[in-house]
């Protein structure tokens, strides 16, 4: 597991302390298989029904030690991986993977597709976000827990090579159908650029794997001095606490970004000084945006730095730490709830966005409108 965000040496942001490179949140667990994230929607237990244990432990390939763990924690938002499911992950958060290009979440009705990857067998075969998911290889995955899920995508028995096939029912709405996708080598770019028009850039990042702060900063510093930045956040599902905190050094000037944790083990995230302060900047979001990127968009909003604009947030505002337990599974366990710096946290009711976006209107119009607004006033 070297080379992995759970092992590498700690590092400073702005005055903050020494941190753990902490994984935040919406977790991608599943992007070595075409899933992602074990969050549920508010209210859900991450289990298999009622009286199903409490976090997203997956079923069943033996009991280990971080299944003990989670289960002790009582905690809905913990994960148990097994040392292959986090070998996995890790490849997730290096943005390379191999799997057939489906995000995945938990909800009220069973497992959803959350995002599918550009240029993915699942793009090409018309899977859509929003469809319900509802077996892998014939068998059920309705109300099972999402690691699991990415397990039989995977192939229970761990990697499966490029080329492998996989089996996936889905449903949207009253159509019911079955697809068979094989995996590819895929690879994710966390920030797309997009000109809309003179004078306005779109920044879509789709989620904060590592090195997306840095994209990030690129991004930004090769855009024309006071050029405006619609900051596209919407269906980003999470992702490492450390690099939604770079993201935020690009626009701001040192300051705080969030705090976490509880009592004395309560630590402050601060962003680098000499991030980009002037440039015009709205910020996207729905109820798709998530975790890290609902710190992001809270830090810009309670600073003042930015509007959003769009639909309220999904409201997942705690902290994970992951643990590697001693049969070498690993234990993501939550360590507190996270506060913007007004001091609002987020757990179960989300960002409410400066400018809501009404029925049948278009969130990207809106946000342009606005943007507009903020480029004519500077």
């Amino acid at each position: 597991m070297s080379g992995s965000w759970m092992f590498v040496q700690p590092r400073r942001i702005g005055r903050g302390a020494a941190l753990p490179l902490v994984f935040a949140g919406v977790l991608l667990t599943g992007f070595a298989t075409g899933s992602w994230t074990t969050d549920q929607a508010p209210g859900d237990d991450g289990g298999g029904g009622p009286g199903a244990p409490v976090g997203a432990v997956a079923e069943p390939r033996g009991a280990n030690d971080a299944q003990e763990a989670v289960s002790r924690s009582g905690d809905r938002w913990s994960a148990a991986y097994t040392a292959r499911e986090y070998e996995g992950l890790q490849q997730a958060l290096d943005g390379r993977y191999v799997g057939v290009g489906i995000a995945v979440r938990g909800s009220g009705d069973g497992v959803v597709v959350a995002r599918v990857t550009p240029g993915s067998p699942a793009e090409d075969a018309g899977v859509r976000p929003g469809d319900r998911l509802r077996t892998v290889d014939g068998r059920d995955v309705t109300g099972r827990p999402v690691t699991e899920v990415v397990a039989r995508l995977r192939g229970d028995a761990g990697a499966a090579p490029v080329g492998s096939a996989v089996e996936v029912g889905l449903a949207r709405g009253q159509r019911a159908w079955t697809e068979r996708l094989e995996r590819a080598r895929l690879a994710t770019d966390p920030v797309t650029v997009v000109h809309l028009a003179e004078g306005i850039t779109r920044l879509k990042v789709s989620a904060f794997t590592s090195g997306a702060g840095e994209a990030l900063r690129e991004a930004v510093r090769a855009l024309p001095p006071g050029q405006g930045v619609l900051l596209d956040l919407r269906g980003n599902p999470g992702g490492l606490l450390l690099e939604a905190t770079e993201a935020a050094s690009v626009f701001l000037d040192g300051g705080l970004v969030a705090t976490y944790g509880e009592g004395e083990g309560q630590r402050a995230l601060h962003a680098e000084r000499g991030g980009d302060t002037e440039r015009p900047l709205v910020v996207l979001v729905d109820e798709g945006s998530m975790s890290a990127a609902e710190l992001l968009a809270g830090a810009l909003q309670d600073r003042g730095r930015a509007l959003v604009v769009g639909s309220p947030t999904f409201g997942k505002g705690s902290v994970q730490v992951p643990q590697e337990q001693p049969d070498g599974s690993v234990a993501e366990l939550t360590v507190g709830q996270y506060a913007t710096p007004g001091g609002r946290t987020l757990e179960g009711v989300g960002l409410v966005p400066d400018v809501a976006v009404g029925e049948g209107e278009d969130a990207l119009d809106k946000g342009l409108t606005v943007l507009s607004g903020l480029a004519a006033r500077a």
